[in-house]
């Protein structure tokens, strides 16, 4: 049964003696675990009641007492913001009821805070690298949990597993978020101390600065994703990237480039969280609240698989086409060049044939006729050398043959380079 903020006051008189409650407001809290009030003393102060709503949260508030008195003075004084001071336990049962000194500031929307000045977002980054670089010691002195990368991704992987048995998650929730679990690669990082329950309402802001940070209940070493979750489920992308721009400019060292990656699988895996922890408690308001923003969630993500995969087709064929045009434009330009006229045609006369006679005193190869006997055996001698010369080159072609026919023209084709082709 939820305690009115009229009740929490009447309790915090218990657990602070001489307090007097003047005014009382709600206070924003995690509901399924805590009624919480805003007190307003005689004097002007204010206070901070949280009361658990079962016994798991008042183990939580338990360990946050924890917590904060390990913030020795030393590790106060280092911090860019506030912590709670503890100012009065009250304990109901197996129930413990906190009042806190309340801190100055007040608490903005996700809204409120990415519409803000740019100032707040380096608040916050400065912020989260402050947590992060916390001594580990913080942690394991208070004997709080501490995880390994691969134990936190192991953890994981359990917690899904007992979310599918609901039989309530949507088949592509569970298929990406078990693929993402499986790419080894994703969960490589080094751990930190983290808040591990980072949201809005435990942010304490006031003039565009960080004035403090609650609800330490959740402090362990594990992945500093954990802590960017609540931002990343904003959907305010350029916030978001200003937050971590500022963030890595002041952590101690590097984060890891799949730091928002693992922190938007968080945001989401944290529905299934809320309908495992719903359903575990048999509220069936909460349950139905979760399966309806996983529904959406899910319908969302095929959606945006559609959208890509049209945007992906569209992108691939206009880089074919500019490829095609490309490969075209390389290709050089061919000029025709007409070939001037090669001159008049030659005419190629027969060679008449040479008759041959058994007798070859009857027409002298060369010369005039002799005029005397001598002269006839010497011409005929003559004869005989020069027949026997023809039979023995018949098969050849002999310079008297070349010199024989007319002269031809040949014209000189002079090749295009590539220079003149353009």
């Amino acid at each position: 049964m939820r305690r009115t903020p009229l009740e929490l006051a009447a309790i915090a008189t218990a657990a602070v003696p001489g307090l007097a409650p003047t005014a009382t407001a709600y206070s924003p809290d995690d509901d399924a675990d805590f009624d919480s009030a805003l007190l307003l003393d005689a004097e002007g102060k204010r206070w901070r009641v949280r009361s658990p709503r079962h016994p798991e949260a008042s183990t939580r508030l338990e360990t946050e007492f924890m917590v904060l008195r390990a913030f020795a003075p030393a590790i106060r004084a280092e911090l860019p913001f506030h912590v709670p001071t503890i100012a009065g336990t009250v304990r109901q049962g197996a129930l413990t009821t906190f009042v806190y000194a309340h801190l100055q500031g007040s608490m903005l929307s996700i809204e409120e805070l990415s519409a803000s000045n740019p100032a707040l977002a380096q608040e916050i980054g400065v912020a989260l690298a402050a947590i992060h670089d916390l001594p580990l010691t913080l942690v394991t002195n208070a004997d709080l949990p501490s995880y390994s990368a691969n134990e936190f991704r192991q953890r994981k992987l359990n917690e899904l597993d007992q979310a599918a048995t609901t039989g309530k998650i949507p088949a592509t929730l569970l298929r990406r978020w078990e693929h993402a679990l499986e790419d080894v690669a994703l969960w490589r990082f080094n751990t930190s101390v983290v808040h591990g329950d980072l949201h809005e309402d435990n942010l304490m802001v006031q003039d565009d600065t960080v004035t403090a940070l609650t609800g330490w209940t959740d402090l362990r070493i594990g992945d500093p994703a954990d802590d960017f979750a609540w931002l990343v489920a904003s959907n305010e992308a350029s916030f978001v990237e200003a937050v971590l721009s500022h963030y890595t400019q002041a952590r101690r060292e590097t984060p890891d480039a799949h730091l928002l990656r693992r922190a938007a699988l968080l945001a989401e895996f944290a529905l299934a969280q809320y309908l495992v922890k719903a359903m575990a408690a048999g509220h069936q308001g909460m349950t139905t609240e979760a399966e309806s923003m996983l529904q959406t969630l899910a319908d969302d993500i095929e959606e945006q698989a559609r959208r890509d995969e049209a945007a992906q087709a569209a992108e691939d064929a206009a880089a074919e086409h500019q490829a095609s045009e490309v490969a075209a434009a390389q290709q050089p330009a061919v000029s025709v060049v007409a070939i001037s006229d090669a001159g008049p045609s030659v005419s190629v006369a027969a060679i008449p044939a040479v008759e041959e006679t058994d007798n070859a005193s009857d027409e002298p190869s060369v010369g005039s006729a002799p005029s005397s006997g001598g002269d006839m055996e010497r011409a005929a001698g003559e004869t005989e050398s020069e027949s026997e010369t023809t039979e023995a080159g018949t098969s050849g072609t002999s310079d008297q043959d070349d010199t024989s026919t007319a002269a031809i023209s040949v014209v000189n084709v002079t090749p295009l380079h590539a220079a003149d082709r353009s």
